[in-house]
């Protein structure tokens, strides 16, 4: 799947997200454009981020060293350096559960003090097929409300988000007003799409429109932004969420923010003419395709994902 759809060709695309959601939006978007800038969230406080975050004040690497494994090529250079950078050890002392990536990005940053100058070292020498920035210059922590048999209650943090029982109903950030980095408001600033999710909507996807200076490059980039839906709810944040949920929270935490196309699997919306009001609430056409990988997990397929995409940015669909 290496190289471009339309070789040496493709849009300006600001992918936003963190995870596995931001993992596979990436795998599917290298190969339609050869511009890419993957905006990921730095809130992480679990596991080997947690760790490093915490003993070191770095920002969380992981969801950065899965973002770059995701742009490493197929041929045998990237293929190698993808499964290094996420190799993790395995042993009965400290070292256990840390990922090699996330090693060797807290590195740079000490060496460089520069944690964007960092991750351009990281991947250079994945030959990575585009670009991964933080979406803020300091680590944030997700204040989530949660509801559960009518009483609300907040928690912090995003591993205790995931993991308490209950619906989250919003989330805010802290702290409130973290400073964005700028690459990334130019990157957003200067993109033709913007495409958010798919990954964990309160976690991963959201927490973009709470940091105030990346939240009005959204609003304000003339490029167009594209929702990709999730296969399934993710358990925890968004239990029982129908597709059409997962748009009206994100209309609910950013109003005023139009979207112009909704892709959804054909196979996951059980009601299409709902799912087509709410996105049409948020200025969006709604596209349903077949994206999910063939094998009945929730997962997207990167060629077909790819292929649709491609086709949206060409207008085609």
């Amino acid at each position: 799947m290496d190289g471009a759809l339309h070789a040496g060709i493709g849009p300006p695309v600001v992918a936003l997200g963190g995870g596995h959601g931001l993992f596979a939006s990436l795998s599917a978007l290298r190969v339609v454009t050869d511009r890419l800038t993957a905006v990921v969230t730095v809130a992480d406080d679990g596991g080997s981020s947690g760790r490093l975050r915490r003993e070191l004040g770095v920002l969380p690497p992981g969801d950065l060293r899965m973002a770059l494994a995701a742009l490493c090529g197929d041929d045998e250079w990237g293929s190698t350096w993808s499964e290094v950078v996420q190799h993790r050890f395995r042993s009965e002392g400290e070292l256990h559960g840390h990922a090699v990536g996330n090693l060797l990005i807290v590195a740079l940053w000490e060496l460089l003090g520069d944690p964007v100058a960092g991750l351009d070292w990281v991947g250079r020498l994945l030959g990575a097929h585009g670009r991964v920035l933080p979406m803020a210059s300091v680590p944030l922590d997700i204040v989530a409300e949660v509801e559960l048999d009518g009483v609300t209650s907040t928690v912090r943090g995003q591993v205790a988000c995931a993991l308490t029982p209950g619906r989250v109903q919003a989330i805010s950030l802290v702290p409130e007003d973290p400073p964005a980095r700028p690459e990334a408001i130019a990157a957003v600033l200067e993109a033709d799409w913007v495409v958010f999710g798919p990954g964990s909507w309160f976690t991963s996807v959201l927490p973009h429109l709470k940091v105030p200076e990346l939240a009005r490059a959204l609003h304000e980039t003339r490029a167009k932004r594209l929702v990709t839906l999730n296969l399934a709810p993710q358990p925890g944040e968004t239990d029982d969420f129908s597709p059409q949920q997962h748009l009206e929270v994100l209309r609910q935490h950013a109003p005023d923010l139009s979207i112009d196309v909704v892709l959804a699997d054909t196979g996951v919306v059980d009601d299409p003419d709902a799912l087509d009001k709410a996105a049409a609430a948020l200025g969006a056409r709604l596209v349903m395709a077949d994206v999910a990988a063939g094998d009945g997990s929730a997962k997207h397929d990167p060629r077909r994902l790819a292929s649709v995409l491609d086709e949206i940015f060409l207008q085609k669909r």
